[in-house]
């Protein structure tokens, strides 16, 4: 496989959110996808509304540098709250948060109360514009699964210091780990795979644990726009023995730069990497 060009890839932390500027229909999977792994959801999850459902947040504005509880509702036509999900990757919900700049990454596993609430806690985030995502997948009114992103525009007053993209890179260091992409360039709305190797000292790390039953979680937000990709991972699970490749099926529907975080976990710590690709 040839070497991705036009790669950026940086550290990224060691949680599972990241704030600041320190810089997810459905038919059956794949025969050698992850376990419990669905379709994509459908759309870039740059509209509030899709398919008659609709992303409901609480507030459009978060407090700088504390932290906070974000609430929302996913509205079915009828302007109710939808109270029945499905799995997706063993959640209901997958909650995500970035800024304009692509920095400031959240995923969070939402909660949900009774009455349709979800909760999803966040990290501080600093000034600067965000958009928020919901992941998530549930029927509609014929009882056809449908998966969606939904999101709407986030504000955290004050002055936001925009941080750039970083120089081109092909590998990077978290936390003591180095990860590495290859594949061939990627051109918009076709699939191609895409390969992330980790090692650790030199060596080929393969005590990857399961991470929302796979061994990788991969997302994708265009730095033009915000649009939102989830990369397809592929293999299957066997205990806490994964790695040291990790392969995805890559298909970003635009061109330009795309900011990838992907999250691995080792002795229990999830651990995110970010990486800009260049799509033709």
């Amino acid at each position: 496989m040839t070497a991705i060009t036009g790669l950026v890839v940086t550290g990224c932390g060691s949680s599972t959110s990241l704030s600041g500027p320190d810089h997810g229909s459905t038919t059956a999977p794949d025969h050698d996808a992850m376990p419990g792994m669905a379709d994509m959801p459908t759309g870039d999850g740059l509209t509030t509304d899709a398919s008659g459902f609709h992303f409901a947040g609480a507030t459009s504005s978060l407090a700088a540098g504390q932290p906070a509880s974000f609430q929302f509702r996913i509205l079915g036509a009828d302007g109710k709250p939808v109270t029945a999900f499905e799995l997706d990757q063993t959640k209901l919900m997958h909650f995500y948060l970035i800024r304009s700049d692509l920095t400031g990454f959240q995923h969070i596993h939402a909660t949900m109360s009774t009455d349709g609430t979800w909760t999803a806690p966040l990290a501080p985030a600093q000034p600067g514009t965000y958009r928020a995502y919901a992941s998530f997948i549930t029927k509609d009114p014929s009882g056809k699964a449908v998966a969606l992103v939904l999101s709407q525009l986030v504000t955290v007053p004050g002055t936001a210091i925009v941080m750039p993209l970083p120089a081109a890179s092909p590998t990077t260091q978290v936390d003591g780990y180095t990860v590495t992409l290859s594949g061939d360039q990627i051109m918009a709305g076709t699939e191609h795979p895409l390969t992330a190797t980790v090692s650790k000292d030199g060596q080929p790390v393969t005590d990857l644990q399961p991470y929302l039953d796979t061994y990788a979680h991969l997302t994708a937000f265009h730095d033009n726009d915000l649009a939102f990709a989830h990369l397809h991972p592929h293999g299957t699970v066997n205990g806490d023995h994964g790695g040291p490749t990790l392969s995805f099926e890559a298909m970003l529907p635009k061109s330009g730069n795309w900011r990838l975080f992907l999250q691995f976990q080792t002795a229990g710590v999830l651990h995110t990497a970010a990486v800009t690709l260049s799509v033709r």
